[in-house]
């Protein structure tokens, strides 16, 4: 009797040991499998971390003109492409690799952190040349349209200057004279024109012997000339003169009095006087024939 008893109590112990020995392994498997589970999904966040590193390097090669940055900028990436498909293929279970390639990641990470800063900077300092080159740019082209306005001033100072110092011929007057040396009106008895000016005072104009053209020009502005070769020249080209006349100029007020012979024709009409000097049209009179 006491002997059953002893066996049935053994065999209670013992299906109360199997029974926790069943609890446990259940317990453990399930605790292996969630482990199993929390690896795969700390593999997955690390593939998609160095995945996303391989892109913002893409991204970084883009705002880099310098050629060496850019050459360090590929060699890191393929670094980290690399690293990649190490962890693609490392079991999640490989705790030690795992460990070691999320180390890696953290070293990746500093790395583009400096390569960013790098960039950061070059971008700034090419904002700042830009800056420079803009404002040494428009300095020039201000600096540029200063000259010009000068030479441009420079341009009209001395064109006054020249006219400034230019003679002026005026009081321009003709008086038609007969052989007796009186005023005629009657053009059958003009035997010479006196042609009467005034060379105007002008203490800009340099002094000494100037060339007076007188020009005597009929009412078809055909000009009285004693020969085809009494010429001079006048804005690139040669016209032809009535009377030459030297004068003494010494920058005051001074009369000038020429003479024409008639020795041709003359009808009635607006006759017209010019008188050129140094180049320059200096004064212009007219008279009347009746």
């Amino acid at each position: 009797m006491n002997k059953n008893k002893l066996t049935i109590g053994a065999g209670i112990v013992l299906l109360l040991l199997l029974a926790g020995v069943s609890v446990l392994l259940v317990s453990e498997k399930k605790a292996n499998r969630e482990l199993t589970q929390e690896f795969e999904l700390e593999k997955e966040d690390l593939e998609n971390q160095y995945t996303s590193f391989a892109r913002q390097y893409d991204e970084l090669k883009l705002t880099v003109s310098n050629d060496s940055l850019s050459a360090l900028l590929e060699q890191e990436q393929l670094k980290t492409q690399r690293l990649l498909e190490e962890l693609r293929t490392v079991k999640s279970t490989n705790a030690s690799e795992i460990r070691r390639l999320r180390n890696e990641l953290a070293t990746l990470r500093k790395v583009m952190v400096s390569y960013i800063n790098q960039i950061d900077s070059l971008n700034r300092l090419t904002a700042r040349q830009q800056e420079i080159i803009a404002d040494v740019t428009q300095k020039y082209h201000t600096a540029s349209a200063t000259i010009s306005n000068l030479s441009q001033e420079k341009k009209e100072l001395n064109q006054k200057v020249t006219l400034a110092a230019q003679l002026d011929a005026t009081a321009i007057g003709v008086t038609p004279l007969n052989k007796r040396n009186r005023r005629t009106k009657r053009i059958k008895n003009i035997v010479q024109l006196k042609i009467d000016f005034t060379i105007s005072k002008n203490i800009t104009a340099e002094t000494g012997e100037r060339t007076l053209y007188v020009r005597i020009l009929k009412p078809d502005n055909d000009v009285l000339s004693k020969s085809a070769s009494d010429v001079f020249d006048y804005e690139n080209r040669q016209l032809r003169y009535s009377i030459k006349k030297y004068i003494e100029y010494n920058g005051e007020e001074q009369p000038v009095t020429v003479y024409w012979d008639v020795e041709e024709y003359l009808y009635a009409g607006a006759y017209r006087v010019d008188i050129f000097a140094d180049g320059n049209l200096i004064g212009t009179g007219g008279f009347e024939l009746e």
